[in-house]
């Protein structure tokens, strides 16, 4: 089992900045790739970014040029840079990892943006 756990969410002004956290622990082999989901009321869990092993990325169009996803290997942690944040950037940040074949959620993290 892989546990996770987010820091880093809070109320921020429009245009300001965050920067989200994620370390995992547990029983780790390889972790394949460290994703961010986000959930806001009233609408489906999207995908925000990805990183794969070999550390190539993918955003969601929404935050391109906005967002940077990393990690840290040697600390299992994978972090999201949230700059220029937006009111529709308002919700529920999941980290997701995938390991052997098995996928696992943190509990999440909430992010506010006020205009």
């Amino acid at each position: 089992q892989v546990q996770l756990v987010e820091s880093g969410g809070g109320l921020v002004q429009a245009g300001g900045s965050l920067r989200l956290s994620c370390a995992a622990s547990g029983t780790i082999f390889s972790i394949n790739t460290m994703d961010w989901y986000r959930q806001a009321p009233g609408k489906q869990r999207e995908l925000v970014a990805i990183i794969l092993s070999d550390s190539s990325t993918r955003y969601a169009d929404s935050v391109k040029g906005r967002f940077t996803i990393s990690r840290d290997n040697a600390k299992n942690t994978v972090y999201l840079q949230m700059n220029s944040l937006k009111p529709e950037d308002t919700a529920v940040y999941y980290c997701h990892v995938f390991q052997l074949g098995s996928g696992y959620w943190g509990q999440g993290t909430q992010v506010t943006v006020s205009s």
